[in-house]
């Protein structure tokens, strides 16, 4: 009998611990997929706003059109061609700002990209970029594409934090150097950046890792693990910058 109950325990802690088991696995997915799900929310409305900002630019450009051709006309038809081209010079540079379309040569990239910069133009941050991209690489398309995202994303968030309008700016290059592609973004940024490990913090709230180090810093460093790359980040008084080198 003592032997039969000792069993039935020993079982009975099995299955406890069993029970415990599928139940902790269970919440960790749970978690996981809230997390996810709010990180895709997050993404999918910053797409929906840039998406909205390109449209408006091109909705404001096809409503003056008309007037731009009707002030035109009438400086031909009065013979005033200094004020014609003067007017044309003016119009040619504020085209320029507002519609800076950048070609690398990668669809996926131009894509991205644009609609990033694009977002940045509308948030007064002043943008440079220069960008080359190959075709065809080692990296997916996918992962390209979340890599210039997060660290757009994480840059503009940067400057955003900065209240006055004339001290954001955000410098992007991205090219082929030494069969890798370098990826090059730096940006205006607060003096209160933090780093521990050898990791910048993030400057959003929260205890777990992913608060502390953000979402994006870390899929950023995953994606390129991956793929055999390097990434580096430094920040001196002011600027914030990173460096990915991805095999090609």
């Amino acid at each position: 009998m003592k032997l039969w109950l000792a069993a039935a325990g020993g079982l009975g802690i099995i299955l406890a611990g069993i029970g415990l088991f599928f139940l902790f696995r269970w919440y960790l997915t749970r978690l996981v997929d809230r997390r996810i799900e709010g990180f895709q929310n997050n993404l999918i409305g910053r797409q929906v706003d840039e998406v909205e900002n390109m449209y408006r630019q091109m909705r404001g450009w096809r409503h003056d059109f008309k007037n731009h051709i009707q002030t035109m006309l009438v400086f031909v038809q009065n013979g005033e061609t200094e004020r014609l081209e003067g007017y044309l010079q003016n119009l040619n540079e504020d085209l320029n700002s507002v519609d800076q379309v950048l070609k690398t040569g990668n669809v996926m990239a131009d894509a991205i990209l644009n609609s990033k910069l694009s977002l940045a133009g509308a948030r007064k941050i002043a943008v440079n970029a220069k960008a080359r991209v190959p075709e065809h690489m080692a990296v997916s398309d996918v992962n390209l594409c979340s890599i210039l995202g997060n660290l757009l994303d994480n840059a503009i968030e940067s400057c955003m934090r900065i209240e006055e309008p004339e001290k954001r700016f955000l410098r992007v290059y991205i090219g082929v150097m030494k069969q890798q592609l370098y990826i090059s973004v730096t940006n205006s940024a607060g003096d209160n950046l933090k780093k521990t490990g050898g990791r910048f913090l993030s400057s959003k709230s929260g205890r777990d890792e992913q608060a502390r180090f953000g979402f994006g810093l870390m899929r950023i460093d995953g994606i390129v693990k991956q793929n055999g790359g390097y990434v580096n980040r430094q920040t001196e008084e002011g600027v914030f910058a990173t460096e990915v080198m991805l095999p090609l």
